[in-house]
């Protein structure tokens, strides 16, 4: 890894913070990117499975995430062509209640613009997943249903994508043109930066 992965994987600064949940875990950063890729997933922030793990989208949401992208798990885990970089890098916790709390904002405040460095020079194609990440990248107020339904907007540069979660299977049977319209158009993308390393940005 560069300097910038092995500092996040280092980083212990919501040690506090995640030994007041539910979970009272410690961090574990999970660090899935270096410079030169094509693709990068923005998403939200490792669930408990994937803490375990230490590997990113290692889960049902993961399965989910792939099938839409149209490519299967060698290639996914390839990190030498797509970045997964959350809005938190570390499982933040249950609460009381069990159900996942918010990525800390701390995290992208501490992380988020070295990322966005790092990987700006030849990233073609981001996918960026879920309500936080579109608030921090695409701008707040529209809400995830309407921020993907104006992916044409973005397109073929970027396309927000709502959480694949099971959570969120309801969503997409009240939405039947995200699968219609949309993922066609998405996995032709994915498949065309993947096979010509020369696609552009704009292209």
């Amino acid at each position: 890894m560069t300097s910038l992965p092995r500092e996040i994987a280092a980083c212990r600064i919501c040690a506090d913070r995640f030994a007041a949940t539910a979970t009272g875990h410690t961090p574990r950063p999970v660090v899935w990117f270096q410079p030169g890729v094509r693709i990068r997933i923005i998403g939200q922030a490792p669930g408990m499975r994937v803490h375990k793990s230490g590997l990113p989208f290692d889960d049902p949401s993961g399965d989910r995430l792939r099938d839409w992208m149209g490519v299967d798990r060698h290639s996914f885990y390839d990190m030498s062509t797509i970045a997964i970089t959350p809005m938190g890098f570390c499982f933040p916790g249950y609460d009381a209640k069990g159900s996942d709390l918010p990525p800390p904002k701390i995290c992208a405040q501490t992380w988020a613009d070295r990322v966005d460095a790092a990987l700006a020079a030849d990233v073609a194609l981001t996918l960026v997943v879920g309500g936080y990440a579109q608030a921090r990248h695409l701008g707040r107020g529209k809400g995830v249903t309407a921020t993907v339904q104006d992916w044409r907007d973005h397109a073929p540069r970027l396309f927000p994508l709502p959480h694949p979660s099971w959570r969120n299977t309801a969503w997409l049977k009240k939405n039947p043109w995200f699968e219609a319209e949309l993922l066609p158009v998405l996995r032709s993308r994915v498949a065309q930066v993947l096979s010509d390393p020369n696609t552009k940005t704009d292209q």
